[in-house]
């Protein structure tokens, strides 16, 4: 996180014998397992910088004196097992809730300094910076250590930009975006798209943050299989508590913490995803083949000799689509429930003949086949009455085998279940005032029925 021009190289590459370093907080800690480096040389001179003792005292006062002033994060920061090494610039941290601590920048660090430090790379593993950088990885083909440093560099201003201030202090040499000209609330994965390495970051070539931070196991680390790394529910339960601390007195924290906290209960779904599966678990589910065909003699033919029996057909299955056109519906949510009749079509393996629109608010419309999304008039704007779209949906002829309903959910349901498979999805609403209608103090907008399957739309 942070470095002294004097002595961190020094400290990287000595030798040094591996054991444990006595130590204890007002917490009741342990002592502090040192992770070996190289081995043991027994005439060798002891360098006096490199090969000192960690003093945990000092580190378990920063960890306190963090707790203190940063108190969501407390389950968090005592969740962390230190690991003293002399191969870590600084500190460090891997994706099993382990920290890696250089005894050199221990005792050269102000123990206000080093809180700030602890609260930064506990930061990197609340936020999971480590999984998702992989995942950016993947997305857009980024390799080498050159692009990992980026990602640390990115996940670091994701921290700063709002970790420091009201009784913790900024570790000297921490990198922030105003550094680079950047706005300041933005995440990881917008700002690797906003600046390259380059002379203006010459002085964070030496960052280094552990796995925890990028998603590259280092040399230096215990791994999987070492000792006193956290499972992966442990894991999840210290967010959930950190969480559950945040949201509770949500005026103490940071908004970018405010934001992780409300993420971490209700994670974003991939809508489009989930919507396109739903569909497609629905027209591939039971009841779809109706018709035989002896272009395709039955395998149990075989057990019945001289007599060819049917193989039973699957049927294309047919879709109708209800969109609520009431005046509760932006234009924008309408556009996007064309995109969404698109890529429904794509779900039934692109057949736009078995596709049908049906525009409804407090009426139904005529039913339209789909032969191009943006050629269907959405005609409404008036109240909303979704029982009129599903009684059209149900009089197509030849009747739909799955019924897709895009609406914003303020609207009557059917009292009883269709035919047929039901999925809905829904648009995002937040209540601006008390009361969703203004003429009704106690109305609630009733919940999509258990028998429908529910997707957020850009959620």
């Amino acid at each position: 996180m942070t470095r002294d021009a004097h002595g961190v190289q020094g400290a990287s590459g000595t030798t040094g014998t591996a054991g444990t370093v006595s130590g204890a907080d007002a917490s009741g800690a342990r002592a502090v397992p040192v992770a070996p480096d190289a081995p043991e040389t027994p005439d060798a001179p002891e360098a006096p910088d490199a090969a000192r003792a960690l003093d945990a005292e000092k580190l378990f006062a920063a960890r306190l004196y963090a707790a203190r002033v940063r108190p969501y994060l407390a389950t968090a920061l005592f969740a962390l097992h230190p690991v003293a090494s002399r191969r870590v610039p600084t500190m460090a941290v891997d994706r099993y809730w382990r920290c890696y601590v250089s005894p050199a920048f221990v005792d050269r660090t102000p123990v206000e300094e080093l809180a700030g430090v602890w609260v930064h790379e506990v930061s990197h593993l609340l936020r999971d910076h480590h999984g998702r950088s992989d995942r950016v990885a993947r997305e857009r083909g980024l390799t080498g250590p050159g692009e990992r440093l980026r990602m640390n560099i990115a996940a670091d201003f994701e921290i700063n930009d709002d970790a420091f201030g009201d009784g913790l202090v900024r570790p000297e040499g921490a990198v922030d975006p105003a550094s680079l000209g950047l706005p300041e609330g933005e995440l990881m994965e917008d700002y690797l798209r906003q600046f390259r390495l380059g002379p203006r970051l010459a002085d964070a070539a030496w960052l280094d943050c552990g796995s925890g931070a990028d998603g590259v196991e280092r040399e230096w680390e215990l791994g999987p299989d070492g000792a006193n790394g956290l499972s992966e529910q442990e894991r999840d339960a210290v967010r959930f508590r950190v969480a559950q601390g945040i949201t509770g007195r949500p005026g103490n924290a940071p908004a970018g913490w405010r934001r992780w906290a409300e993420e971490a209960f209700h994670p974003p779904q991939p809508w489009r995803q989930l919507l396109g599966s739903a569909v497609r678990s629905a027209v591939s589910g039971s009841g779809a083949g109706e018709d035989y065909t002896y272009g395709r003699p039955s395998r149990r033919s075989a057990g019945v000799p001289g007599v060819v029996l049917p193989s039973l057909r699957r049927r294309p299955p047919r879709v109708t689509v209800v969109i609520d056109t009431s005046r509760s519906v932006s234009d924008a949510e309408l556009g996007s429930a064309l995109l969404e009749v698109t890529a429904i079509s794509r779900a039934v393996g692109g057949r736009r003949d078995l596709v049908t629109v049906v525009p409804c608010d407090a009426a139904a419309r005529i039913a339209h086949p789909l032969c191009r999304a943006e050629g269907i008039p959405l005609v409404g704007g008036g109240g909303t009455d979704l029982r009129t779209g599903f009684a059209r949906a149900l009089a197509v002829r030849p009747g739909p085998d799955v019924v897709v309903v895009l609406t914003d959910g303020q609207t009557p349901w059917p009292g009883t279940r269709p035919p047929c498979r039901t999925v809905v999805g829904l648009f995002p609403r937040q209540r601006a005032g008390s009361s969703w209608n203004e003429d009704d103090p106690d109305y609630e907008p009733d919940a999509p029925p258990a028998w429908a399957t529910v997707v957020g739309i850009g959620a």
